[in-house]
């Protein structure tokens, strides 16, 4: 088949399928849902163990929880590579951090550039890769003498300020914004990341008796703003210009932020929640939610819903109804508080059904788009009552993240299988290299027979397969536990966008399959 036949095979295919409206399996597992694990840096609470591990360890620690949750069918990673002021890669615009090499500045053995060894392997298990990014938090104590000189403490004083124990870069300075852009910037260029992260560390969480001093910066550039509205805008001048920025540089990734599970509580806005938080978003991180969807600055919002069910005070089930009923332009996940499971004096977290039930009711919300836990820990070789009870019912089958928001397009290319290998005891095909998309995955389905290929029917998915976009064709091999109890295959492309492409049949006469059809309807 030529290229100019095979384009237009796919016009043909695409009009049939788009004509035969929602084909989706509706049973209750997913084809699209975020399934995220947030790995947690600062203090080694996640990974590395420990700074003073050798890379090796540190690598051996890495794959052990990709394969954690892997296994469960989780298909992103929301890695923290800044956690204070400092850098899990090289780079000049901040110290090597003590957390991944045991002392601030200094580099990794052989200088190996484990974010970029991260990425590879993520992609390469089927995760999406997002890095996480602490803005503006610049130390973790006042122990200013186990810093780095190459630290902005020492470089740059007059961008901190110290609170509650802390140092934190001024937001309200352009030169700090300028900064932590440029910061920012770097990744999206240098890696090949999936997104931007920012969890919910603006404005620092209020301390009795402690005082946020910016009485200078306030004056220097309050235009007659209040004091909280001009922290507000400090903050939204900074997502704003790096929403442009990422959008600019790579227009596939991402950028989401997941902040506090309460942006105000109702007593004190009757557009908020019935809450009786202590702290919310708007009033005392002076971070606005609400204005980043409002502008289109970030590709999802993952609030953090770290309560139980029915918590007295701040309950996940009445939070996640006010997220989905208050969202727009923006796609919506929310974040588990999976690290309180056993642990909490909320003794609901002592059932092994909470987070289950939290899944279950999550997707009652149509707009709400899946989940993410904190933290990776929580479920390697612990918790096995609930690593068991998702393993068997809410994550039993894979599921693909959703396309990033207002990114949808035709993919294309559609794979074609130019050479085979076909006996009883292996199948291999050779697929022509996709011209005209960029190819992040080759998506593999498998099914016992030509009439119960289903590519809507998630648990038909055996394989994500990272494409290698210096190779010059796709080598394909059926996994042998499959050809025992399958018959029939078909293959499909998925970009950098996460579009999906129409699938091909692996079983003469190798062409497009036309039987089930994602439509845009079907989301």
């Amino acid at each position: 088949m030529t290229q100019n036949n095979q384009v237009l095979t796919f016009l043909l295919l695409l009009f049939l399928s788009f004509s035969k409206g929602n084909a989706q399996d509706k049973s209750s597992y997913p084809k699209n849902e975020f399934r995220a694990v947030w790995i947690a840096t600062v203090a080694n609470i996640d990974w590395p163990k420990s700074g003073n591990d050798s890379v090796e360890k540190q690598k051996a620690d890495f794959l052990e929880i990709l394969d954690t949750y892997k296994k469960l069918n989780y298909n992103a990673v929301i890695v923290q590579i800044r956690t204070a002021g400092d850098a899990f890669y090289p780079t000049q615009l901040a110290p090597w951090s003590k957390y991944l090499t045991g002392k601030q500045g200094q580099p990794t053995k052989g200088n190996v550039d484990l974010l970029a060894w991260m990425i590879t392997e993520s992609h390469n298990q089927g995760f999406e890769f997002h890095a996480w990014l602490n803005p503006y938090r610049a130390t973790m104590d006042l122990n200013t003498a186990q810093l780095s000189k190459e630290h902005d403490y020492y470089k740059h004083p007059e961008w901190m300020l110290k609170y509650a124990g802390k140092w934190y870069y001024n937001p309200a300075l352009p030169e700090v914004q300028a900064h932590l852009l440029a910061v920012v910037d770097e990744v999206v260029e240098k890696y090949d990341i999936d997104a931007i992260h920012f969890d919910d560390y603006f404005y620092p969480y209020k301390v009795t008796g402690e005082n946020f001093n910016d009485a200078a910066s306030y004056k220097l550039y309050g235009n007659g703003m209040s004091l909280e509205d001009f922290r507000r805008n400090n903050v939204n001048i900074f997502v704003e210009a790096v929403s442009h920025s990422i959008k600019k540089a790579k227009p596939w990734v991402q950028f989401g932020i997941s902040p506090f599970g309460v942006w105000r509580n109702k007593s004190v806005d009757p557009r908020g929640s019935d809450t009786q938080s202590g702290q919310t978003n708007y009033d005392d991180l002076f971070a606005d939610p609400m204005a980043w969807m409002e502008n289109c600055w970030v590709d999802y919002l993952l609030p953090q819903l770290y309560w139980s069910m029915d918590h007295r005070t701040a309950s996940y089930s009445k939070l996640l109804k006010w997220w989905a009923e208050n969202s727009k332009n923006t796609a919506i996940y929310i974040g588990n508080g999976s690290y309180k499971i056993n642990t909490d004096s909320d003794k609901k977290w002592f059932n092994p059904e909470e987070i289950p039930n939290q899944i279950d009711i999550t997707r009652s919300y149509p707009n709400v788009g899946g989940n993410a836990f904190f933290s990776a820990k929580v479920f390697v070789n612990k918790n096995k009552a609930v690593t068991q009870l998702l393993a068997e019912n809410q994550y039993k089958y894979p599921a693909l993240p959703y396309v990033v928001p207002n990114s949808r397009k035709i993919v294309l290319d559609i794979p074609y299988v130019c050479e085979k290998l076909e006996t009883d005891s292996i199948k291999k095909y050779t697929l022509d290299f996709p011209v005209h998309s960029k190819v992040r995955y080759v998506l593999l389905y498998a099914a016992k027979d030509s009439l119960k290929l289903n590519t809507n029917n998630p648990s038909q998915i055996i394989n994500k397969i990272a494409f290698k976009e210096k190779a010059n064709s796709i080598n394909l091999v059926i996994p042998s536990d499959q050809l025992e109890k399958n018959t029939t295959y078909a293959v499909s492309f998925i970009d950098f966008f996460g579009n999906e492409s129409l699938p091909t049949t692996l079983n003469p006469p190798y062409i497009p399959a036309v039987t089930h059809i994602q439509t845009e309807t079907d989301e």
